[in-house]
């Protein structure tokens, strides 16, 4: 199997040298108003700090701890609005999809098709994703060795799909705790240009009863750790008032403190490099 040692998101590079780049937006999305304003909000804060911006958000939030949970508008009204994103705003876009029949829409509408942890062996979900010949996330299961994303790599190869990206999210740890080993990043990289989720990485699964809990407080040592370490992207999810987000309240990253952060990881990713 010949690795992809580069992708390409809409216009950007990642891995191999290419600058860090940053996926990142609401964890769901809320409303056409709140999508819009909030990646205006993070491309504003990207531009001042030079730094190259994928959007991030999802049409349905299909792993809800509760039933009752808000899931988001679903993939048609969904895709719209990221869509609407793209076009208005000039952004790259990235969601996830859970069926293989949500493949072929998203792909139309999305530069990156991105697959959740818990589905990252679903052949059939992973041939699909491959199909829509876009670049393709997927994040290492909780469950996984990082040696064991080489079958993922394998299947997207198989499948024509050689534009790829792997995300490290920590691992199970106990109950209700996620921990990271950073050479999961190295070691992934011989497969794929590697993402590190500094935020979802912080999670307590469960931790919260009906909705995950979590520490935002490593977001940034946990970053800052993963870049050292080689990540080639970093994956955030980002709120402008995170205690009233509709999903992983507990985690996503105050927009307000992004900049500041943005600013000394790319120090410490551009000191990486030249080294």
């Amino acid at each position: 199997m010949t690795p992809c040692t580069q992708a390409q998101i809409g216009s950007f590079r990642v891995g191999n040298g290419a600058p860090l780049l940053l996926i990142a937006g609401p964890c769901v999305i809320e409303s056409r108003e709140h999508t819009l304003r909030l990646a205006e909000a993070i491309r504003k804060v990207c531009a001042k700090v030079e730094m190259p911006l994928v959007f991030k958000a999802s049409f349905d939030k299909a792993n809800r701890s509760s039933i009752r949970s808000f899931r988001g508008p679903g993939l048609h009204d969904g895709l719209a609005i990221l869509a609407g994103v793209r076009n208005e705003l000039g952004l790259p876009i990235l969601s996830d999809i859970h069926e293989p029949h949500q493949a072929k829409p998203a792909g139309e509408v999305l530069d990156c098709v991105q697959i959740p942890a818990f589905l990252c062996r679903q052949t059939d979900l992973l041939v699909a994703a491959a199909e829509t010949k876009r670049c393709v996330n997927v994040k290492k299961g909780q469950f996984l060795a990082p040696e064991e994303m080489s079958n993922v790599a394998a299947k997207l190869t198989e499948a024509g799909c050689t534009n790829f990206l792997m995300t490290e999210r920590g691992t199970f740890f106990g109950y209700n705790r996620l921990v990271n080993d950073m050479t999961a990043i190295p070691r992934m990289k011989s497969f794929a240009p590697v993402v590190f989720d500094a935020t979802h990485s912080c999670q307590l699964p469960g931790g919260a009863g009906t909705q995950s809990g979590g520490q935002r407080e490593f977001v940034p040592a946990l970053a800052a750790a993963a870049i050292a370490a080689g990540a080639d992207a970093l994956f955030m999810e980002v709120h402008d008032k995170p205690d009233e987000a509709k999903s992983d309240p507990a985690t996503v990253f105050p927009l307000e403190q992004l900049e500041a952060l943005l600013r000394d990881l790319r120090r410490l990713a551009e000191a990486r490099r030249r080294d």
